[in-house]
C-alpha cells in the first residue's frame, strides 16, 4: 500500500482549525498555546515543512484588531470617555478578539501548507 493510500487527504479546515495532525487528523498539532510540536505523535509526520510566519497576526490584526481600535476611537470620540473606562471596555475587547483566533488561523496555515505541498520558492537557473 502506498503512502497515497494510507493517509487521504483531509481538509485543513477539518485539521488545521481543530489543531490536529494535517496527515492522520488524530495527532496534535501544537505543544502549548502557539509552539508548534516536532512531529506528530500519532503518525510521525515531522512538522519542520511548517512556517505559517506572521500569517496569523497578520489576519488578526486585519479582521480583530482594526474593528477594536476603531471601537476605541469611536468611543473617545462621542464620548471623550476617560481612561478607566478604555481599560475596561476597550482592553477586553482586543484581548478577546486578537488572542483567541490566533492559535486556530496557525493551525489552518500549517495544515494548508501540508495539504497544498507548499514550500520555498527557488530559482531555475538551467533556464538562464
Amino acid at each position: 500500500m502506498s503512502a497515497k493510500d494510507e493517509w487521504p487527504p483531509i481538509s485543513p479546515y477539518k485539521t488545521g482549525l481543530r489543531g490536529l495532525c494535517p496527515r492522520c487528523g488524530q495527532g496534535h498539532l501544537f505543544n502549548g498555546f502557539l509552539a508548534l510540536r516536532k512531529e506528530c505523535e500519532v503518525c510521525g509526520l515531522d512538522y519542520s515543512f511548517a512556517d505559517p510566519a506572521d500569517g496569523p497576526a497578520f489576519f488578526v490584526m486585519c479582521f480583530a484588531c482594526v474593528p477594536s481600535v476603531i471601537f476605541a476611537l469611536w468611543l473617545e470620540v462621542v464620548y471623550s470617555a476617560p481612561l478607566w473606562v478604555h481599560l475596561v471596555t476597550t482592553l477586553p475587547l482586543m484581548l478577546l478578539t486578537c488572542v483567541p483566533p490566533l492559535r486556530p488561523l496557525k493551525g489552518w496555515l500549517v495544515a494548508s501548507q501540508f495539504f497544498y505541498k507548499a514550500e520555498e520558492g527557488r530559482l531555475d537557473v538551467s533556464r538562464s
